[in-house]
């Protein structure tokens, strides 16, 4: 088979110009049977029907099968199911190979080579309609999607469910979250046998008893329902959409596509970190020059809320008041911080927003809120302020005053907005088919069509996206660059004030799941452990440093009130210096839901930085440090759990010391129980030979 590796020109990938290779792919066709595999032959996929025309498929990982037969296809409200009485043909395999650029990322360059494998299943009687699954096969992983052309006889696509299947091969360990909970995404994991899983969310992860790594989810979810998984039985999972505003998850005209159903598939957990697969299944950059965006990190009039020292809704302990947003200001400009987020500015927190959200303005800001002073004076300190929309998950409501509130935004030189849907799944608010508002589910079509809408709205008036209580990650930000970041899972708050609040697996648990679908805004950085929540801040403060590296988010939060920091410049020093965007990731160590070690290269520089964390359990790992540049010495600044710390107690024991080590070197990481160790390095010389 002929390969081309095909690498851009910076200049050529900043202007979303795409090299690449398209050649045909042999591929083995019987009249029932399709087969095609990736570009080094690692995976190959298998397309066939069964003897009543059902389309299936499954998937070979080097000869050794991960899904075994699956069914593919659709119910429809309106019309008889897609799924049986198909006959099958194939087009030859197409090879395709770009290295395209990030505008800020894991990694600046990203390589998409796969092989593209198209089959088409049509009807052979009765309406004659016909469908494509077109697989995109690559070494870590694959994805397909539905592609529906223009036909007379379907017109329109009302879907009450998929009948797409992922029957896993193995069983083994799954890492899960439930679904169709009131909280939304907002729930700790459960590890249980594959066979045990209940209704989960994506991405779903397990590891066989042969050790191969799965995880299972979705990508360039556009104007379609979002997607979770129902275990049928034993190791079978089906896909499960999320209900629509009439009995059809989704209502689309043909022709259309739906979102890709991927599978990434490793030997390691460090395999799945590190791969590309959800980005490279998005298109290309559809904005151009998203440069007035800066990657930063900010402080905010936040945490003092969760808290309960300050309050969202006016009064006397209003936070978002001008002399406090100001002191944060100052604050962001004396430590080299980019930002200031200000939740709580504008009209309608007095009253019950929960869930509701209709007296929200998002252009009118509480009396003792300048917010024209306010931005002039960030400004004038060469910081940014950060809006902050929150809906009540009353989407209905803010499309209403979204123009203006962007360009409110605009004019202020506000480049990025932190939207927010406080509501029980379920009970988001958007326009029926008549206009009138009507409930939807979070994850529904009609509240991806509003995402959507945000982000459009947001690029033309520069604004960029970060949504909390979100539609889930599909690596949009691709071909959307103002999707900066998100929530999508139980964030930091919840140690300030759950019941329970975050275990110390929770954050490893992030790696291996969530964070596999995209940036997470996860506001790290808390130094005062004593919370509201029974349990504090279960982690050290080593581990609260790692996390700049271990989550990644081209914006990071510097959490914590600022006093903290005040009093705790050491460990301090380090949120203050660690990048936020990144020329290159290494995973060093990974385990499951258990411990993992990053490193990862600045942008535009050659500093490293590392992070390590543990869940409960103290570990001493290994790092190689080859990841360095051979024959040079860096000035290693080391953040390490004290030989007493501990989630449960000594959680503020840190040392901080420095050492002189060189590509040659291994570092021995000793991690206290829910800790972590955070390094920089920092280049200083030439090594002596």
């Amino acid at each position: 088979m002929m390969q081309r590796r095909s690498f851009l020109s910076l200049t050529a990938a900043a202007a979303g110009v795409s090299a690449l290779s398209a050649l045909p792919v042999r591929a083995q066709t019987t009249p029932n049977v399709a087969r095609a595999s990736s570009p080094g032959g690692t995976l190959t996929v298998e397309a066939t029907t069964d003897n009543d025309g059902r389309p299936m498929y499954a998937v070979r990982r080097q000869g050794r099968m991960v899904v075994e037969a699956s069914k593919l296809g659709f119910l429809l409200t309106d019309a008889p199911a897609l799924e049986r009485g198909l006959r099958l043909t194939a087009a030859q395999p197409v090879a395709f190979d770009e290295t395209w650029e990030q505008p800020w990322g894991e990694r600046r360059l990203v390589r998409n080579h796969y092989n593209e494998f198209r089959v088409t299943y049509a009807e052979t009687g009765g309406l004659m309609r016909r469908f494509d699954v077109v697989f995109r096969l690559y070494d870590d992983g694959l994805g397909f999607r539905y592609e529906f052309p223009e036909q007379t006889g379907l017109t329109t696509a009302r879907i009450s469910s998929e009948l797409t299947e992922f029957n896993l091969a193995e069983n083994g360990e799954a890492l899960w979250c439930p679904a169709w909970e009131w909280n939304r995404e907002e729930y700790l994991y459960n590890r249980t046998a594959i066979d045990e899983v209940g209704s989960a969310q994506t991405p779903m992860t397990v590891k066989g008893r042969s050790g191969l790594h799965v995880s299972i989810h979705e990508a360039a979810c556009i104007d379609y329902a979002g997607m979770n998984l129902r275990r049928s039985e034993g190791t079978r999972f089906r896909a499960q959409l999320t209900p629509g505003l009439t009995n059809a998850a989704v209502v689309r005209a043909l022709p259309f596509n739906t979102p890709w159903r991927t599978l990434q598939v490793s030997d390691s957990g460090a395999g799945l970190i590190e791969s590309s697969l959800i980005l490279n299944l998005n298109e290309p950059n559809k904005l151009g020059d998203v440069s007035w965006f800066k990657p930063m990190k900010y402080v905010g009039v936040w945490w003092e809320m969760h808290l309960e020292l300050k309050s969202w809704n006016s009064g006397p302990k209003h936070g978002a008041t001008t002399e406090n947003t100001i002191k944060h200001i100052d604050f962001a400009a004396k430590h080299g911080l980019g930002g200031v987020l200000v939740e709580g500015w504008n009209k309608g927190w007095d009253g019950q927003w929960f869930a509701n959200g209709s007296d929200f303005s998002f252009t009118e800001a509480y009396p003792d809120f300048d917010i024209e002073a306010v931005c002039a004076h960030a400004r004038s300190k060469g910081v940014q302020l950060i809006g902050h929309h929150e809906t009540g998950g009353n989407a209905f409501h803010y499309e209403q005053q979204l123009e203006p509130a962007m360009a409110l935004y605009e004019r202020l030189g506000v480049h990025s907005v932190k939207t927010g849907y406080v509501a029980d799944a379920g009970g988001a608010r958007v326009a029926g088919p008549d206009g009138q508002m009507v409930m939807a589910w979070h994850e529904s079509q009609a509240m991806a069509q509003h995402h959507m809408k945000v982000v459009e709205v947001g690029a033309r008036h520069k604004v960029a996206v970060n949504a909390h209580e979100p539609f889930k990650d599909t690596g949009l930000r691709r071909t959307y660059p103002n999707i900066i970041s998100r929530e999508g899972q139980r964030g930091m708050e919840y140690s300030a004030w759950g019941n329970p609040g975050n275990p110390p697996e929770h954050e490893g648990n992030l790696v291996f799941t969530r964070l596999l679908a995209g940036p997470m805004d996860y506001t790290p950085g808390i130094l005062g452990m004593e919370t509201r929540s029974p349990g504090g801040v279960q982690t050290t403060w080593a581990k609260q440093l790692a996390l700049y590296v271990v989550i990644y988010s081209p914006i990071q939060m510097a959490a914590d009130l600022l006093v903290n920091y005040e009093a705790n410049p050491e460990p301090f020093q380090f949120i203050k210096d660690v990048p936020v965007d990144w020329e290159e990731t290494r995973v060093l160590a990974a385990e499951l839901g258990d411990h993992v070690v990053i490193a990862r290269k600045a942008r535009g520089g050659d500093v490293w930085a590392l992070g390590a964390i543990t869940d409960e359990n103290p570990r001493v790992l290994s790092a190689p440090l080859s990841f360095l540049d051979a024959g040079r010495t860096y000035r290693a600044e080391i953040y390490r759990d004290g030989p007493d710390a501990d989630y449960r107690g000594k959680r503020e024991s840190i040392v901080i010391e420095q050492k002189t080590v060189t590509s040659a070197d291994t570092l021995t990481l000793a991690l206290g129980p829910g800790g972590g160790q955070a390094i920089r390095f920092v280049p200083t010389g030439r090594s002596r030979r």
